[in-house]
């Protein structure tokens, strides 16, 4: 099923560890129209990146795999908002991010994490989007306000 021009929604259900312990990481029904959301936010992050190719890390999470992951409680990927990525064509993650902060999409949170993917969500219906930037450094550690 795509979920605009460019994005399936096997890409945002996509998990290596959801295959490994035999999980189910399909996107409720109900949650469809935030993944679609998502997935047109993106469609902005790839004009922004020059139309080139992207990489879906992780989208949606289902309860289940965010606990085997060791995901945040509070994880937007729980409600199919959120989206980690890369766009090895473009750049490093820390250049895309840059790209798309420089951008001033409408997203939510924009996070580079570990140097070594973006993530990105939007905020939930009705609500304003924070446009909040941060970077985590370290594992275990707060991130750190802006991108780093």
């Amino acid at each position: 099923m795509k979920l605009s021009s460019n994005f399936h929604i096997e890409e945002f259900e996509a998990s290596d560890t959801a295959a490994r312990l035999g999980l189910d990481n399909s996107i409720p029904a109900s949650l469809i129209p935030n993944a679609t959301r998502i997935a047109m936010l993106m469609e902005q992050v790839r004009i922004v990146l020059g139309g080139l190719p992207i990489t879906v890390n992780s989208g949606y999470r289902s309860p289940v795999l965010n606990k085997a992951i060791k995901g945040a409680a509070n994880s937007q990927h729980l409600k199919a908002l959120a989206c980690d990525f890369i766009c090895p064509k473009f750049g490093s993650p820390k250049k895309i991010a840059e790209a798309v902060m420089a951008a001033n999409l409408n997203y939510d949170q924009l996070i580079l994490e570990f140097g070594r993917w973006v993530h990105i969500s939007v905020a939930e219906e009705g609500k304003q989007p924070r446009k909040q930037e941060l970077t985590y450094i370290k594992s275990g550690q707060p991130p750190v306000e802006g991108i780093v």
